[in-house]
């Protein structure tokens, strides 16, 4: 592979001038057996070049333990890259925000009380430098000066917005020199915060949608000499539940890139292929309001979801093509899909009444943290007994995230963390009535001080102002739910899975709608596809069709409240992302 250069003139490659153009395409955002369309359609667009974060948390789920397999297998991803003749950046972190769960740091970081995430704190540098040796050295023969892909690695992400040491960056950097990365490095900032997260000796690039001209000119004064780039060029965005769904326009987004390739600047489509936070790797936002991110990461990207190419697709092919040479093959047509059904969902099982066979639980004074039981994502249920019978006002210091109450099994009502409530009465028929809280981790804060966010029952639980001791914490990580014994008797009463099949000649992509449905999880042949909400926008799940398979396949679905009709589910051809402001 040629070596990328960095001069004052801006980038070589192989001693020619060479300008990126690359758009993000997370490989744990899509299926690893659509990686190599995904690809084979960023270069039908024009792009030379790709670029992808590594997601810290699923790569290390645990302090010792290190992940490449099926869908972490980034040697793979980066081998399918290089068959297409497409060069990499890689955005290694350790913080890498991208809307994802905990911004990509691993949940038990957060298991010490005092740790100081992002910062020179010996604990956290520690985990990291062990963390790039883990991922980093056996990737050296993928860099580009061993004659791999990889052409740049950046150092942290966006430091600028979070904090202004240069020591900590510099650390960074050090770490990723010792692990063998010997192409050069890059960091990256919105043009306010250059100044802030910039690195001596270091390429600076900038992060925005819009202005190009205005945001070149702010990397330049920052940074007199060398190559421009925009690393994010934002094209689209995220959603969050409970608002609408983002589009942005294509003819106004291809107006910006060629804004922004006549200033001679390399680029990086942010995203090119957006994809899905599958199962519970959605993150969230917190200023002062905290706010999930949904399931999809659509984010009105070049290619959508079910890596279709939309109208931006050719109207950034056209304006690549004023700059660059652009293939000639044809843009490729809409994928296959499955033909519409509806699928019965015949059997359930309680979620109450089934806790034991999916968690053990742990005693303690207090409920425990999900980082006190060593657990990254899903759900825990917590219980104690009530002394009296009768009604009295609970409180509850912090909800992280979504709490369901019950007396004996019966729902006795809900707190949010997004609605700031912390009170509610529960009505106990008997003295020793057993109180239960079902809590979810609807994704951890990826952005800004925030990130330090530890999920379930935290602070005092107070019961008529008094203190409520005597608790056990039952983690509930869904990961494996082959003891659920489901029946086809009457619905349990709250959380409860049901389950359904449906027959198939051939796999396709389909999408997963649930109309009547309220809130829950839902899995196909055991792949967790993600979460859904009757409060939208988005109200269909995308069915990669690797995840299917010819003949009998399974669906399970967790809905946490009710549904409000047939218990039936929909496979149909077109995704539901819910009302755009347009």
């Amino acid at each position: 592979m040629p070596l990328l250069q960095i001069d004052d003139g801006g980038f070589t490659l192989d001693g020619e001038p060479f300008r990126l153009l690359s758009g993000g395409l997370h490989y744990f955002r899509v299926h690893p057996g659509q990686w190599a369309d995904r690809l084979r359609k960023a270069r039908l667009m024009g792009l030379n070049t790709v670029e992808t974060y590594v997601p810290w948390n699923l790569h290390q789920p645990r302090p010792g333990e290190f992940r490449t397999d099926d869908g972490l297998d980034i040697a793979r991803f980066l081998d399918l890259a290089a068959a297409e003749g497409l060069h990499v950046l890689l955005r290694p972190g350790p913080y890498i925000c991208a809307e994802w769960e905990g911004g990509g740091l691993p949940s038990w970081l957060l298991a010490d009380p005092g740790i100081r995430l992002r910062t020179r704190d010996p604990r956290f540098l520690a985990a990291v430098d062990d963390y790039f040796d883990r991922l980093l050295t056996p990737l050296t023969p993928y860099l580009a000066t061993r004659g791999g892909p990889v052409l740049a690695v950046q150092v942290e992400n966006e430091y600028g917005a979070f904090g202004d040491d240069s020591a900590y960056l510099e650390h960074i950097a050090d770490s990723l020199r010792r692990c063998g990365v010997d192409v050069p490095l890059f960091t990256c900032d919105q043009p306010d915060d250059l100044a802030r997260g910039s690195l001596p000796g270091v390429l600076a690039t900038a992060n925005f949608g819009s202005r190009s001209a205005q945001g070149m000119a702010e990397l330049r004064a920052q940074q007199p000499k060398g190559p421009l780039m925009c690393t994010e060029f934002w094209i689209g965005w995220f959603d969050r539940w409970g608002s609408r769904h983002v589009i942005r326009n294509p003819g106004d987004a291809a107006r910006e890139l060629d804004e922004l390739l006549a200033t001679g600047a390399s680029v990086n489509f942010y995203m090119f292929h957006g994809g899905t936070n599958f199962g519970f790797t959605n993150g969230a936002n917190d200023k002062h309001t905290y706010r999930p991110t949904v399931t999809s990461y659509d984010y009105d990207a070049p290619l959508d979801e079910a890596g279709d190419p939309t109208e931006k697709f050719t109207a950034f092919r056209d304006v690549i093509a004023k700059y660059a040479p652009v293939p000639a093959e044809p843009v490729p047509p809409r994928g296959p899909r499955l033909a519409p059904r509806t699928v019965a969902l015949t059997g359930s099982a309680g979620l109450l009444e089934c806790a034991e066979a999916l968690g053990t639980a742990v005693a303690a004074p207090r409920p425990l943290t999900m980082e006190q039981l060593g657990q990254d994502f899903g759900f825990v249920l917590y219980e104690t007994a009530l002394v009296s019978a009768g009604p009295a006002l609970l409180e509850v210091e912090q909800v992280r995230d979504r709490a369901q109450f019950f007396v004996d099994g019966v729902p006795a009502g809900v707190l949010e963390r997004e609605s700031h409530e912390h009170t509610l009465t529960v009505t106990a028929p008997r003295a020793g009535a057993v109180l239960s809280v079902l809590v979810e981790n609807q994704g951890r804060v990826n952005y800004g001080p925030g990130i330090h966010d530890r999920k379930g029952l935290l602070g005092e639980v107070l019961l008529d102002g008094d203190d409520v001791t005597g608790w056990t914490s039952r983690p509930l990580p869904l990961t494996d739910r082959s003891a659920l014994p489901f029946t086809a008797g009457p619905v349990p009463a709250g959380p409860a899975f049901h389950r359904g099949t449906f027959e198939l000649d051939a796999p396709a992509d389909t999408f997963l709608h649930l109309d009547g449905w309220t809130k829950g999880s839902v899995w196909i042949n055991g792949f967790a596809l993600g979460r859904y909400w009757s409060r939208g926008p988005q109200n269909s799940l995308y069915v990669p069709a690797p995840v299917l398979r010819t003949g009998a396949n399974e669906i399970v679905v967790l809905e946490l409240h009710a549904c409000h009709r047939a218990r039936t589910v929909e496979l149909r051809e077109s995704a539901d992302l819910g009302p755009t402001d347009e």
